[in-house]
């Protein structure tokens, strides 16, 4: 079934919108949140706490990427329960991750929810696709995907000290990116 299809069935408030959306994307859902979480468990209910999510914000908001709604989802619930149990302590692969990006991202002191913010969604995609291909690929899967520095090295035959470096300048040029488009870093 195609993701037109499944929209239809979230908008007519069909059921089985959940297990198609589930059957097409939780395998896919499930990886985005264990690569956060590190746990098989939470990693299961993210996904289910995401198709709940989906189906009460898709009639009203029809997305026009059902992969990218959903994997959005579940990166930000995962963010969530991540933060709820590191309140205290800060380790692993996503706290380098965050320690990294908060050179460049606005910090969200303001009030505003920086999940939620669509200026600076839209500056953080029009950025991504205005870089090389490469350069996308491992900023992504570094900074969406949480992908330590070795495995994006390894995947993409590079060295570790090259992707270090690359993901060095294209932080750089991200906050550059972000002054010009006036959003606060």
């Amino acid at each position: 079934m195609d993701d037109k299809q499944i929209l239809n069935l979230y908008v007519a408030r069909s059921e089985s919108a959940i297990c198609e959306t589930e059957k097409k994307y939780g395998n896919y859902c499930y990886t985005i949140a264990y690569r956060i979480l590190e746990n098989d468990g939470d990693a299961k209910e993210i996904v289910n706490d995401t198709l709940l999510k989906a189906w009460n914000t898709i009639p009203n908001s029809r997305p026009d990427s059902l992969k990218s709604y959903v994997g959005m989802i579940s990166r930000q619930l995962s963010l969530d329960r991540y933060e709820q149990y590191h309140a205290q302590k800060r380790g692993g692969q996503v706290a380098l991750v965050l320690d990294e990006l908060a050179e460049c991202i606005p910090s969200g002191d303001s009030g505003e929810d920086i999940g939620e913010s669509v200026a600076l969604k839209e500056a953080l995609n029009k950025f991504v696709w205005s870089l090389p291909e490469r350069t996308q690929i491992v900023f992504v899967r570094r900074y969406w995907y949480s992908c330590s520095i070795s495995e994006i090295a390894q995947d993409l035959h590079m060295k570790e000290s090259a992707v270090t470096v690359l993901l060095l300048r294209t932080r750089k040029k991200l906050k550059e990116f972000l002054k010009k488009e006036e959003i606060d870093v």
